[in-house]
């Protein structure tokens, strides 16, 4: 008998099709009527991959009943963010320059839960190019928050998010540049995590900032979230940031004990933050306590200069990545006899609102006589904060901060005012900046029922520490 779909996890879907309790067709069936049944009312699907899915589902079911492995994630259903290259459909990022753009290959992420047996049902909504943090930016319309039809569900990943709250999928991938998984996660009420940088190969997702981008894993679950990561995982020879790390076992060492020595930067959030948001805050560091862990307040003199520096940083390298949207290779192409009138035209009309506004900012901080004030400044400031991080790592174990300010705001509210829009990814973006792996949990909601979440971040590859702390969190709340 088949599981209830909308609240299946992972696990019990592998073990339900190892025991031939349900076929794999029958289970991707039940995944294709949900997103069909539900998206279009949140819209968090661009692209449904209906015959990719089915055909998936029938090779793992022939696997089966061949007595052969069917793979890690046997079965799974999967949304994959659309910035992440699949072939044979469309690769948008949510944009009208790649409305029509089909990728000629698939990221290493993707062969890899291919190989594992997952079963990808659609390319999930986003910001355009990533760039945002409310999913409004998108090309093909904004999506909803299952929690409310008129909250956003976080940016960038909030399609990615919301299937994954709406139960349309019971895992999903986003993307991570200042806070696009772990905001939209605790917007959800849903896990999400930002592995260290080169943890996980960036080949095949479409860039935004290079030096911070990073594909990562959104689930309801711990479990789920630790074994998607540990099928991403992994040292890729095709691109030249991927680390070589051992992160065999993962999945096995989640109940472990352990007491973890935690900081609190709290001159960071002092100010800002909403008051339901701070209480529950607070009711998480009490209950941390009360659970043997030891919590010391620490500094980050730097972290304060986070948002700006991120912003030089990320539009700087968001205007070099994007200048290759020409209609000159690939995607739109507005015709026109003049070369130089044609590349005006087609970006002026392919781009968005907002991905034009960082485009400008970014040219304007490398150009001349601005790169050394800007450009140059904001790496030296990055380096400052990375050894800030470093510094805090030798005396705790964890970082413990909220995930955002503030719960999930309405449509609308904050997409004319850039700065505030901004200063949503003000707890995210630090560990960007620094490389590091950092979690979104969901704790408890505020009083209108907003979910909201609480960040840990982590040293540089512990991400084993953070599904650890998930852990211990999650049977503290019974969730």
């Amino acid at each position: 008998m088949m599981p209830d779909y909308g609240q299946a996890a992972a696990k019990d879907i592998t073990d339900g099709l190892q025991k031939k309790r349900f076929s794999a067709v029958e289970l991707c069936r039940a995944a294709l009527s949900a997103v069909e049944e539900k998206n279009h009312k949140l819209n968090a699907f661009i692209t449904a991959t209906e015959s990719l899915a089915l055909k998936q589902a029938e090779q793992i079911d022939r696997k089966i009943s061949r007595g052969e492995n069917p793979g890690f994630l046997a079965g799974v259903p999967i949304a994959i963010k659309d910035n992440i290259c699949l072939t044979d459909y469309p690769t948008t990022c949510a944009s009208k320059i790649l409305e029509n753009f089909i990728p000629p290959f698939n990221a290493t992420c993707i062969e890899r839960l291919v190989d594992a047996g997952a079963v990808i049902v659609g390319k999930a909504n986003m910001d355009e190019f990533a760039m945002g943090s409310s999913n409004e930016t998108s090309y093909f319309g904004p999506t909803l928050n299952p929690h409310g039809e008129n909250l956003v569900p976080g940016g960038s990943s909030g399609g990615s998010a919301a299937a994954v709250a709406a139960g349309m999928v019971p895992v999903a991938l986003g993307s991570d540049t200042g806070g696009s998984i772990r905001q939209p996660a605790a917007f959800c009420g849903i896990y999400g995590l930002k592995p260290t940088y080169g943890a996980v190969s960036r080949y095949g997702l479409v860039a935004f900032a290079s030096s911070m981008d990073q594909i990562g894993p959104m689930a309801r679950n711990i479990d789920d979230l630790a074994a998607l990561f540990s099928v991403i995982a992994g040292f890729d020879e095709n691109d030249a940031t991927s680390a070589k790390h051992d992160y065999s076992g993962i999945t096995g060492n989640l109940d472990v004990d352990i007491k973890f020595r935690i900081g609190l930067p709290r001159s960071f959030f002092k100010e800002g933050i909403d008051r339901e948001i701070e209480n529950i805050f607070e009711q998480v560091v009490s209950r941390l306590i009360d659970d043997g862990h030891q919590l010391v307040e620490i500094d980050l003199p730097h972290i304060n200069l986070a948002i700006a520096t991120y912003h030089v940083i990320a539009n700087a390298e968001a205007s070099s990545n994007l200048a290759r949207y020409d209609g000159a290779r690939y995607g739109l192409r507005i015709n026109d006899d003049e070369p130089g009138e044609m590349m005006c035209r087609t970006r002026s009309e392919g781009f968005g609102r907002e991905v034009k506004r960082r485009i400008i900012l970014g040219t304007y901080v490398l150009s001349a006589g601005c790169c050394e004030a800007y450009y140059n400044r904001a790496t030296q400031l990055r380096n400052l904060i990375r050894n800030d991080f470093a510094e805090a790592f030798n005396e705790v174990d964890l970082i413990l901060t909220p995930t955002t300010p503030t719960a999930a705001f309405k449509i609308g509210e904050k997409i004319h005012n850039p700065l505030d829009m901004y200063l949503s990814d003000i707890f995210t973006v630090p560990a960007n900046l620094a490389g590091i792996p950092a979690i979104s949990i969901p704790y408890g909601k505020v009083n209108d029922g907003r979910p909201v979440g609480i960040q840990l971040m982590a040293g540089m590859f512990d991400e084993l520490s953070l599904f650890q702390i998930g852990r211990c969190i999650e049977r503290m709340t019974g969730e």
